[in-house]
This record gives structure tokens, C-alpha cells and sequence, in this order.
């Protein structure tokens, strides 16, 4: 079944913006960033560097899940960023929608904090890195996942992806 909508997930750092914004514009799909649905007050949680929990996350995922079925149902196409770390997150945006794909950007603590020490005027900030590691739940095979590393370029990353696309449709 062709793919309606592509989760790209990975902890803070992970590139899951600039990789998801740059695939959606080669394969002229719609993109939107997981941050955008967030409720200001997650937002301001995540500025004082306070972890969220379940009850932060429940709205905000509904929220991106109803776009994912709005893009399904209109027949439309996108591609959304969303750090996804838990299976129980995983199964709430994508679940039994054969028609939603997932890609994991992978990689190391080490080179994804030091990522974000260069990162300017995003509001998740590099001390919350950890609790986002402690928190990951790799997908596991039954999930279909596309998992990439994150050490190439960004370019060379989303090559990867539709190639892993194309290769299995």
C-alpha cells in the first residue's frame, strides 16, 4: 500500500526537522513539525528544562494524529516530525494505519548533544537530552521502521530514506 504520511522520529537533536522538511520537499508532500502542536504551556515546561510527561504528551499527540488522519482521509500526503520516543506514542500516531510509515534518525549521545550546544532559539534545551534517551523505546521490527544514522549529511539522509522508500513499495 503506498504511503499517505511519514513520521520521522528521533530524541531532540536527531535532525528530525531539517530531515523531514527537506524529504517532504522531494517528494512534494506537505510537512509539518511535531513542536507546532504543541500547547504553550508543554512549551513553557520544556524553556524551564522540566520534562513532560504522559498527560503533557496526550493532547499533543491527539493533536498530531488527527492531522495524520486528515491528510488520510483527504488522499493528501505529508510528512511529520515527532520525537515518537515510546512504542505507546509510536501506536497512537501510527498504529494500525498501514498507510503511515516510519523513519528513525539515529545516533549516538554524544554527537546529539553536541548538536544541540550549537543550536540557537529552539526551546528544548541540551539538559533534557538525557531524559529523552532515558525515555526511548527503539521501534522494533513489527513497527516496519526505515532507521537511519545520523552522521551523513542531511541530504545524503533523506537519499537514504527514499531509496529505503522505493525499495519497499
Amino acid at each position: 500500500m503506498p504511503l499517505a504520511v511519514v513520521v520521522v522520529m528521533g530524541v531532540s537533536g536527531s535532525g528530525k526537522s531539517t530531515v523531514g522538511a527537506l524529504l517532504a520537499g522531494r517528494l512534494d508532500w506537505e510537512y509539518r513539525d511535531a513542536d507546532d502542536f504543541h500547547p504553550l504551556a508543554n512549551v513553557e515546561k520544556m524553556r524551564q528544562a522540566i520534562p513532560l510527561d504522559d498527560d503533557d504528551r496526550r493532547p499533543w499527540l491527539a493533536a498530531i494524529a488527527a492531522w495524520i488522519d486528515a491528510k488520510r482521509a483527504s488522499s493528501g500526503h505529508g510528512v511529520v516530525t515527532c520525537s515518537a520516543l515510546k512504542r505507546r506514542y509510536r501506536d497512537q500516531l501510527i498504529g494500525k494505519r498501514d498507510d503511515v510509515g516510519l523513519v528513525y534518525l539515529k545516533g549516538d549521545f554524544d554527537l546529539i548533544v553536541r548538536r544541540l550546544s550549537v543550536r540557537l532559539g529552539h526551546f528544548m534545551p541540551a539538559s533534557l537530552l538525557q531524559s529523552q534517551f532515558a525515555a526511548l523505546e527503539e521501534p522494533g521490527p513489527e513497527e516496519r521502521p526505515i532507521i537511519v544514522a545520523i552522521d551523513p549529511s542531511p541530504n545524503v539522509i533523506v537519499q537514504t530514506i527514499l531509496d529505503r522508500l522505493a525499495a519497499s513499495s
